[in-house]
């Protein structure tokens, strides 16, 4: 088994398109009219707030969850979703934010849970190890050894083994949930850059992130799902962040989007604010009155 060459200079073309995506559970609509769409070499964040319906969009995709109605389209052509095999046979890959790891193995067994490469009735450990530095490579990954437990390893350093875990197979579309979630700083810029590398690959990216910072990082189109429903498309080089929380949150002009749109705090000159000086005086009252009890 080989890996493919690096996708470069092709011309971007649709690989996913969703189209009036619904989803009952009882009496709960998870999902009403959902359209959403992946093009080959971009990244596209998935949005919302808590039950906005982003889970479940995913699992639709990863043959979790089979939609009530509308239409999935792969390569032009209406397909059928119906268990994880289906997702992952035509060419979509998702890493869910548990990894599903296996801490006492090591980096190599992981990547070949289940596609062992075998000469004859025995494992060709010494191919396997060959293609999994040679697909690290190509993710600049910073992976000590292939040898050593993931149990060993940082969040950022399984995150990584859990994508490139994912890419055995050549997916055309990578689904990342939440990849950056509980990492550090250096882990976080670790993992982003890992998505940069997915995306010059030419692999389809839908980026699922809490994170404003992440998704004006690394994402070209944001799409914002509240309610269950679609609630707006952006082109991430166009809008702010402060424009992106106010489609998560339903509201143009909050205490949020204010916030996440001012600039940075500075000293104050001058005459001191209004309401500090009020907190300070009442402070000092009160330390007064407690004096005099004393």
């Amino acid at each position: 088994m080989s890996f493919p060459a690096v996708r470069t200079g092709r011309v971007r073309e649709r690989v996913l398109t969703m189209h009036g995506i619904s989803k009952r559970f009882g009496a709960v609509r998870a999902l009403t009219d959902v359209d959403f769409w992946v093009n080959e070499g971009e990244v596209v964040a998935l949005i919302g707030d808590n039950g906005a319906g982003k889970s479940t969009l995913v699992k639709v995709l990863a043959g979790v969850h089979a939609p009530d109605s509308g239409t999935i389209e792969y390569d032009g052509d209406i397909v059928e979703i119906a268990t994880p095999a289906d997702s992952q046979q035509l060419g979509i890959a998702t890493v869910f934010q548990d990894l599903a790891l296996c801490d006492n193995l090591d980096v190599v067994a992981n990547l070949w849970l289940g596609r062992e490469l075998r000469t004859g009735r025995t494992l060709d450990e010494v191919d396997m190890e060959q293609q999994t530095w040679t697909l690290l490579r190509e993710l600049s990954a910073k992976i000590p050894s292939v040898r050593i437990p993931v149990a060993s390893l940082s969040g950022g350093q399984r995150q990584t083994v859990a994508i490139a875990r994912s890419l055995i197979g050549d997916p055309r579309v990578v689904i990342l949930d939440e990849p950056t979630a509980a990492l550090g700083v250096a882990q976080t810029a670790e993992v982003l850059n890992l998505i940069e590398r997915l995306r010059e690959r030419g692999h389809g990216v839908v980026l699922i992130s809490h994170s404003m910072a992440d998704v004006m990082a690394v994402a070209d189109r944001a799409v914002v799902l509240r309610l269950g429903r679609n609630n707006g498309e952006y082109n991430i080089a166009d809008v702010t962040s402060a424009t992106l929380i106010a489609a998560i949150t339903g509201a143009t002009d909050n205490a949020v989007t204010r916030r996440a749109g001012e600039s940075p705090i500075r000293e104050p000159s001058g005459a001191p604010d209004a309401k500090i000086t009020r907190l300070t005086d009442k402070t000092r009252v009160r330390k007064r009155d407690d004096a005099g009890d004393a």
